[in-house]
């Protein structure tokens, strides 16, 4: 008996570990060391593009403190329904 509960014991002290650390069980919008991009004119087209890098064509940055971090937090939900201009500014 004492075997079988010894997986769950260490699941549960690894998701504790983890979770104090400072982790997220959120799935990231882009990898570490990349940031998320919008597609002009788009409400779907993303990418992720290497940090010090320029978006590529046809792309801009998110607005400053608007940038989607995680998969439906409140800027990706916000952004599902708001496009972004050549310039990057918000359109109607």
């Amino acid at each position: 008996m004492v075997l079988r509960r010894i997986p769950y014991v260490v699941l549960t002290a690894t998701l504790a570990g983890g979770l104090a650390g400072g982790c997220s069980l959120r799935e990231a919008i882009c990898g570490s060391g990349e940031y998320p991009v919008a597609a002009v004119d788009s409400l779907t087209g993303r990418a992720c593009v290497p940090e010090g890098e320029e978006p590529p064509v046809g792309y801009v940055r998110f607005p400053a403190g608007k940038e989607p971090r995680h998969v439906d937090d409140e800027w990706d939900k916000y952004w599902s329904k708001h496009k972004l201009d050549e310039h990057g500014n918000e359109t109607p």
